[in-house]
Formats: C-alpha cells, structure tokens, sequence
C-alpha cells in the first residue's frame, strides 16, 4: 500500500484543449474532524461527509474572496445538512439532527432515506455582488453526488459528473474521504465526451482509491486518460470557523427587545453555541444587560 496523503488537498485542471475542467479532492481528515465536531452517527457522517465534499468541489470554481453555501433540507430523519466553502479551501459543516438510527441496506447506507426523498439542495453563492446568487433544484435521488449534478445541468446548463465517496473503518470512523466534478465546457466534442463516459464506467470508487493511497494528482490523470491537461490550482482543504464573540453579541443585538431583557434578568449565563464548531460563547446577566443598554443608544 502507497503512503497516505498527510493532508487533504484539491487539485483543479483544464483539458489542453479548453473543453474539459475538473477538480479532484481528499477530503478525509475534514469530514472525520467536521462529523467529530458534529458527532454525527455512522450514516450521518456519509451523508454529511459527502456534502462537505460537494461544497470543496465548488470551492474550486470561485476565486478571491468569493464563498459558496450548500444546504439540503428534505423529509428524512437527518433533517437538514450545510456546508460553505471559499476559493482557498477552508470549509465548514453542520447537520440538523446528528443521529439517524438507520440500518444500512445491502451492506450500503442508507443516505437516501435519512436525508430523505423530498427536499431540496439549496445553492448559494456570494459574488462580492450587491446580492447573492441562489439556486435551487428538487432532490432527484437524495444521494447527493446525483443532485449536485442535477443542479449543474438545470440551474447553470454546464453538463456535470459528480462522485463523491465516503468509507468507514470498523469503528465507525472516516477511513477515506474525497470526490470529483467534470464539467464539459462549450463546444466540447462528442468523441471526447464518448471517451469519458467509458472511462468513469470502468473507474473504482473514489473512496477506495483513496483509501490505496491515491493522490488526487493521480486520479485526475486516470479520469483523463488520453486526454491532455494542465493543472491550474493546487492547495490544502482544511477546517475552518469565522463565528466569533462580536458576531455573537451582533445577533444578540438582532433579537427583540423583550427577548434579550428576558435573558438578562436570569441568574445564569447564557451558553450559545456555534452550530458548525459548536464552540461556546457565554454572557453574563450583566452583559447582557450592557448589549441591551447599547441596543437602545443606537434605536
């Protein structure tokens, strides 16, 4: 067996030529520390894993300080699932409800079921434009690789190929983790796409080439075999959070009057906790009886 990657990485390519872009990523380490974060169950965290996934994929189709927000919400135990990601490669992820109790089916989890049926994959995309971009697309198998490419074709007419791979180890904890997108540019010719299609039916899953040691390097070029590319972008995935104390007080400061009056009369502190890093702010009764002082300066 090959040395594993000692750390998550996205490689981005262009065919040479310009009819074909794709992205490979490793995204083991961040899934196995975002569902930590999350303590997600066995079929959560391949549920979730693949959507953080998905969102690092997107990740690579932005540039400067442009971010891109995938939400899933449907009928299914797990309820709703979130992952952001920016142009450099730092991601974050939540889920709703973390524990989902399904058995697996054929020695598969059961991700359709406890993601749900009927739902919808909402995309959001900042810009740096006065306001974002959204799009949204009906879940057509809720097993999400299928649905990103679902939304590729009908929200932005770009012909994709989306996989995502997510493996367990016997203890239930993220033994390999990554996926690809290939997107077929304008005018791309129909033999090329021909070779592609034979190409990704005879191709292993991702996750179990990962789990060999693969790099993304190398599993770009086995997509393209015979095809001549260029690597345009190389760099490390890694978790990130920006929540932050001053972010908490400005959503505090955002309740009703009444509300944050209620809070401050308690003998407790309040705990809020961040829903991605689920790190803890705490306030007192006297600040927050400060925050709703500074509240009525400013009204």
């Amino acid at each position: 067996m090959k040395n594993k990657p000692t750390s998550d990485q996205l490689i981005r390519i262009m065919s040479d030529d310009g009819s074909l872009r794709a992205t490979v990523v490793s995204t083991t380490q961040l899934v196995a520390e975002i569902c930590q974060r999350q303590q997600t169950d066995p079929t959560a965290t391949v549920a979730l894993g693949r959507l953080v996934t998905a969102a690092a994929l997107m990740g690579s189709l932005l540039k400067d300080d442009q971010r891109v927000a995938l939400s899933i919400e449907a009928n299914g135990p797990l309820q709703k699932l979130q992952a952001e990601s920016d142009a450099s490669g730092t991601i974050r992820g939540t889920i709703k409800v973390p524990c989902c109790n399904l058995p697996p089916v054929d020695n598969q989890f059961d991700v359709a079921n406890a993601i749900g049926k009927a739902g919808f994959l909402h995309v959001v995309k900042d810009l740096g434009l006065k306001e974002p971009y959204r799009g949204m697309v009906q879940l057509s198998t809720s097993e999400v690789a299928e649905d990103l490419a679902h939304y590729f074709t009908t929200s932005e007419q770009t012909p994709t190929s989306v996989a995502l791979g997510v493996t367990l180890n016997k203890d239930a904890k993220v033994a390999a983790s990554g996926g690809f997108l290939i997107q077929a540019l304008p005018d791309c010719d129909n033999s090329i796409l021909d070779h592609l299609e034979h190409t990704l039916k005879n191709f292993s899953a991702i996750s179990t080439q990962l789990r060999e040691g693969s790099t993304p390097l190398e599993i770009v070029a086995k997509l393209m075999t015979a095809i001549p590319f260029t690597v345009q972008t190389e760099y490390p995935l890694t978790f990130s959070c920006h929540c932050s104390q001053q972010q908490v007080i400005k959503m505090l400061q955002s309740i009703p009057a009444d509300d944050l009056l209620e809070l401050s009369e308690r003998s407790e502190n309040t705990e809020i906790s961040c829903e991605y890093c689920k790190n803890n702010y705490s306030f007192s009764p006297l600040e927050l009886k400060g925050l709703l002082t500074t509240e009525n300066k400013q009204s």
